[in-house]
């Protein structure tokens, strides 16, 4: 008998669902004996508290299209893992505890950064784990992507452009909030994608100035309107300055008077005459059906798990690298970001097209 155990952890993004297809349906394909499959509700909490459910490929049948996750997830913080719970549960212990009560002989893991953390505590306690990455952020260190980035990317910019034709109707400048707490992968994707004229994000830090410039500029050449794509953790180059403390006491400053940094950048781009408006898609990002392109990686993402589980080989992230899919050692993956490279192509080729950074 072969068991395996299913877990989505951490924000819920397009793809899952689609994900977890591929492992289930690539271990009864291919399984030389009879296959149990449970799936934990809640991410990390079903198996903290023994929450789960048997399943079988009925379960997973028509959910190649639905976005979300029907397991369902939560988020179990990394660093409050050794942290006995409000209840007094000793999480790792709960953890292993299920596992073994279970009898698993995998244990797949569909999440992101902090996910991924505590996949590789639990491969370190010597369960068998396999943990595939997902996240809207494409920032998980060792791939290139993550599946739940390419939907997000296209909500994102179908925004941008249904805000177009409103924008030129008044003449007006948006400002249009764009997930990326601590990357900007995906306001640069969408920003590109969508036309933006600015595009705002954490790893380069902007001058006011140079963005008003670039709205400026847009006008005298006859732009009735311009589009401003700011990552929701995008950084003016006086915050970047300051040490890590004051710059968090800016940040709580700034919460007092203003909801996010968008309104916070509206009002100063509206000193200027010009009509200003937000626009915050929000986690419409995350949500809907996943595009073609993730349905495709989410599947090989699944296919290449379940056979790294019928082979016997644990401890390790699936990753596309170089358009090859692979496996990255957990030890290597956990606790690191990939961030925006400021110096990339891709960067390069927005700024001769005439995107403006603010840098």
């Amino acid at each position: 008998m072969l068991r395996i155990g299913l877990l989505t952890s951490g924000g819920d993004c397009q793809a899952l669902n689609a994900t977890m297809r591929g492992i289930v349906k690539t271990i009864l394909n291919n399984a030389k004996e009879p296959v149990e499959i449970y799936g934990f509700e809640d991410g990390y909490q079903g198996l903290i508290y023994s929450r789960f459910r048997t399943m079988t490929w009925q379960d997973f049948s028509g959910v190649l299209t639905q976005g979300g996750t029907i397991l369902g997830t939560s988020r179990t913080p990394f660093k409050l893992l050794d942290t006995p719970g409000a209840d007094g549960v000793e999480k790792v212990p709960a953890m292993l505890q299920t596992y073994h009560k279970l009898q698993l002989d995998c244990l797949f893991v569909l999440g992101g950064n902090g996910s991924t953390k505590t996949a590789r505590r639990l491969s370190d306690e010597g369960l068998n784990v396999i943990a595939l990455p997902k996240t809207i952020d494409n920032d998980t260190w060792g791939t290139d992507v993550t599946f739940g980035f390419p939907s997000a990317i296209d909500v994102a910019t179908r925004y941008l452009d249904e805000i177009k034709t409103t924008a030129s109707s008044h003449g007006r400048v948006f400002v249009v909030e764009i997930m990326g707490h601590k990357v900007g992968w995906i306001p640069l994707y969408a920003g590109i994608a969508g036309g933006a004229d600015v595009i705002l994000i954490p790893e380069i830090p902007y001058d006011i100035d140079n963005v008003i410039k670039a709205i400026e500029k847009r006008n005298a050449d006859g732009g009735r309107f311009a589009i401003v794509a700011v990552a929701e953790g995008a950084i003016s180059k006086e915050e970047a300055a300051l040490p890590k403390k004051e710059y968090k006491k800016a940040l709580a400053k700034r919460a007092e008077k203003y909801p996010s940094i968008a309104y916070a950048l509206a009002e100063q781009i509206a000193k200027t005459g010009r009509e200003v408006r937000v626009g915050i898609p929000g986690h419409t990002q995350r949500g809907g059906r996943p595009d073609a392109e993730d349905r495709i990686f989410a599947t090989q993402c699944g296919v290449e798990a379940a056979r790294g589980c019928l082979e016997g080989k644990f401890g390790y992230m699936i990753a596309k690298v170089n358009n090859k899919m692979c496996r990255v050692p957990l030890k290597e993956v956990a606790d690191k970001l990939k961030y925006v490279d400021p110096k990339s192509d891709l960067v390069r080729e927005a700024k001769l097209l005439g995107i403006s950074f603010g840098d």
